[in-house]
């Protein structure tokens, strides 16, 4: 089973507490990007990353003096959004950090895949974003089914913690061997299922907290997943979605 997340925009910088095991696998890939990017003005650029001055500043400054071979951060470590905050893989067992290593995967619009203990610069870039490369139009036709493929060369099964941004990048490649299966966070408003943006970035960091600290290998296991009031709704998920609704 491999379980895919979305980055988050904000990153950060720690060379120190956790090593790196290794670099991304689509780093040639990336370096394409990089070339890509820095070939933009300023301007394009923080038309690209729908930013203000000062955080186009930032980026751009990062750009000139980006290395993808030194200097780099676990990816676990580096992303500082709200998921991650409360998956707070900084305070992990041993025996979380190695189920993370081999389970997780972060999807990335820079790196395309990343595992946790891959090294990374902070970029900005998200999947959405319209670059065009060579003749594609934008990221996804960029990264095609390399990213998908890369999954399910691995798994059987691939639980789905990421925004649709991010997940239909790998959706959009599988075949039907590869079961795919998304959760959704929600709760009961006027007699519909509405989600909500923060509360579900807090309940996927939740989540992957969760299935770490009991070494979960079957999708089925994280039906009993209770934290932060939300409940597995069996009446209203099937074998493609689990429904887990925050009570009041």
């Amino acid at each position: 089973m491999r379980i895919i997340i979305s980055p988050a925009k904000k990153m950060r910088v720690d060379v120190d507490s956790f090593a790196c095991r290794g670099l991304p696998q689509f780093l040639e890939k990336t370096e394409q990007l990089r070339q890509r990017l820095r070939g933009m003005s300023r301007e394009e650029l923080k038309h690209l990353w729908r930013c203000n001055d000062q955080i186009a500043g930032l980026n751009v400054q990062r750009l000139q003096t980006m290395e993808l071979r030194k200097a780099l951060t676990p990816a676990i470590l580096s992303y500082d959004g709200i998921q991650y905050r409360y998956m707070a893989p900084g305070v992990f067992t041993d025996e979380a950090l190695e189920y993370v290593q081999e389970h997780l995967r972060i999807l990335s619009g820079f790196y395309g895949v990343l595992r946790p203990f891959d090294g990374v610069t902070p970029y900005r870039l998200e999947m959405q974003a319209k670059l065009s490369m060579g003749q594609e139009k934008d990221l996804y036709g960029f990264w095609g089914g390399s990213i998908a493929g890369l999954l399910r060369s691995g798994t059987d099964c691939i639980l789905n913690l990421a925004s649709k941004e991010y997940s239909r990048c790998v959706s959009d490649y599988l075949t039907g061997k590869t079961r795919f299966i998304t959760c959704v966070f929600g709760e009961r408003l006027e007699g519909k299922i509405v989600e909500k943006g923060t509360l579900c970035k807090m309940a996927r960091g939740e989540m992957v907290r969760y299935m770490a600290e009991r070494q979960i290998e079957a999708p089925e296991e994280v039906k009993a997943f209770d934290r932060l009031g939300y409940r597995f709704s069996p009446e209203q998920s099937n074998n493609t979605m689990y429904l887990f609704l925050k009570e009041d």
